[in-house]
């Protein structure tokens, strides 16, 4: 992913209700969720969903499929993924972290902080 596609997602997900609808989506899996359901589970007035859903496609952080009278979201893990991966390239001297380990910037002589895990 280039630059601006990167912003495009973080700026999309930068909003309280677009990332509890992401999160939503992401824990829902692969099946994902009809428009009503996600109204239900975060509160939001069908109107407001349909904006916030509507920027989370623009930033193709989520796909969207007409199913009979629903529309179904789910959760784009392949960009998702690839801003996970752009953000931490490069971290940790270049070995590459993963969601199991905390990155552990190499030590500049401060006093390291606990991680709780």
């Amino acid at each position: 992913m280039d630059t601006h596609e990167i912003t495009r997602a973080l700026g999309a997900i930068a909003h309280e209700a677009r990332l509890a609808v992401f999160r939503l989506l992401v824990q829902a899996g692969p099946a994902g969720l009809p428009a009503g359901k996600l109204a239900e589970l975060t509160g939001l007035a069908p109107s407001s969903l349909s904006f916030h859903l509507k920027e989370l496609v623009f930033a193709d952080m989520v796909n969207s499929k007409q199913e009979g009278r629903f529309v179904i979201y789910t959760a784009k893990y392949e960009t998702m993924n690839a801003v996970l991966a752009y953000l931490t390239e490069n971290c940790c001297g270049g070995n590459p972290c993963t969601p199991v380990t905390a990155c552990c910037p190499p030590e500049t002589g401060k006093k390291k902080a606990k991680v709780k895990a």
